[in-house]
């Protein structure tokens, strides 16, 4: 059977974000730091998911220690507000998205398509700052206690980026789902002729304290390497080791079919299944296994719905092997 998530603790440290609403850009909670020196323009954004609270943490600590950029532009956005708005104690996994899952609809297709939702019309709004931004950090946490991993596309740039931000330890690169792009595949962010790129991270799971001081970590690594702030002003705040990277590159993801599928054990975050062929789960009348050995469970799922990734398997690589 699949394993399901762990039970959620019973306090929440919320940050509250309504300071941030009106923001300064025309767009609702979405504000950009102008240093008046030439540089980059960066963003940072929380929120892709509406119970992924760590993100705003990480955006409050900047805030709170008055972490400014030096060189460039800095963009914090908090992205999907209205499924946040309706974050339940009671219920703290069913607040992901309120239609549609925001981080499938970042294809140029659907952006300027007729469809509509709560996720793509935030989506359009975000579009116009997006499109002007160099480089990204989208800000995650998992459902399932699992740990850290920079999410880099199969890009050189991505890959690169992740080395340069250097936490936390453990670098996925992967093509994202079927069932949708993600924000940090977006346009210009996916095209090798671009120096713009994009890092997605997730810092662990949704609602232990460390996700949290995992966010603030990565964020302010990504300043000082974007160049926006000094390293002697992340320096102070950084309490988190950053162990040598492993880089795992992703082969397939499986992807449900059918309403009865089930894992046949509960997988964990990075686990090496040693032997090729192992059976893994069951999907209808398929079984499936791994396709070779020492194959790594990237990131396996609690939400098994046709259509929706179940887990994504892995090679762990090294420098010579590392893109598609």
């Amino acid at each position: 059977m699949s394993k399901a998530a762990s039970p959620p603790p019973a306090t929440f440290d919320l940050r509250d974000i309504a300071p941030w609403r009106a923001g300064n850009t025309g767009i609702d909670y979405v504000t950009t730091l102008d240093s008046d020196r030439p540089g980059p323009h960066v963003m940072v954004n929380a929120l892709t998911h509406g119970n992924e609270i760590s993100g705003p943490r990480a955006i409050g600590f900047l805030r709170d220690h008055d972490i400014r950029p030096t060189r460039g532009r800095l963009t914090l956005s908090f992205a999907n507000v209205a499924a946040h708005a309706r974050f339940d104690p009671a219920a703290p996994f069913a607040s992901r998205y309120v239609d549609e899952d925001f981080n499938r609809v970042w294809d140029p297709a659907v952006l300027d398509g007729p469809r509509h939702s709560i996720e793509l019309a935030r989506a359009r709004q975000l579009r116009p700052i997006v499109d002007d931004v160099d480089l990204l950090l989208d800000l995650h946490s998992t459902s399932l206690p699992v740990a850290p991993m920079l999410l880099a596309g199969t890009r050189a740039k991505g890959l690169d980026l992740a080395r340069g931000i250097g936490f936390p330890a453990h670098v996925v690169i992967d093509a994202g789902h079927a069932a949708g792009r993600r924000l940090r595949d977006y346009a210009a962010f996916d095209d090798p002729a671009s120096a713009k790129a994009a890092m997605l991270v997730e810092c662990g799971q949704h609602f232990e304290p460390r996700a949290a001081r995992v966010a603030i970590e990565t964020t302010l690594r990504f300043l000082v390497h974007a160049g926006v702030i000094a390293a002697e002003v992340a320096a102070p705040h950084l309490t988190l080791e950053a162990a040598p990277q492993t880089v795992v590159r992703v082969t397939e993801a499986v992807t449900i079919n059918s309403a009865t599928f089930a894992f046949t054990r509960p997988l964990a975050g990075f686990e090496v299944i040693p032997q090729a062929g192992t059976p893994i789960a069951r999907d209808g009348a398929t079984e499936i296994r791994t396709p070779y050995d020492d194959c790594v469970m990237v990131m396996p799922g609690n939400d098994l719905r046709p259509g929706l990734t179940a887990v994504r398997l892995g090679r762990i690589v090294g420098a010579g092997d590392t893109t598609r």
